[in-house]
């Protein structure tokens, strides 16, 4: 079972990565522009597995460049629990 099956699963797995990027000293600018280029890249390369894949995937492909960053702030601060 991929991760992108289930939103649930995929929202503990960036919480996973983000908690991991944070114990590496990465900061919060390093971490929005990491998510930035993976949510690029599963845009252009990843059919969505779910609805709010696909809602996520419909609001990327109608944003610009900087609304698509603000997108990618919005989903690590959705899965940082801290």
């Amino acid at each position: 079972m991929s991760v992108l099956d289930n939103f649930q699963n995929w929202k503990q797995f960036l919480n996973e990565r983000v908690d991991q990027a944070q114990g590496m000293g990465l900061d919060n600018d390093t971490i929005s522009n990491l998510a930035y280029q993976i949510g690029d890249y599963l845009a252009k390369q990843v059919d969505p597995k779910n609805e709010e894949e696909r809602l996520l995937k419909d609001l990327w492909d109608h944003s610009n460049e900087e609304q698509q960053k603000v997108l990618a702030q919005i989903m690590v601060q959705l899965v940082d629990k801290k």
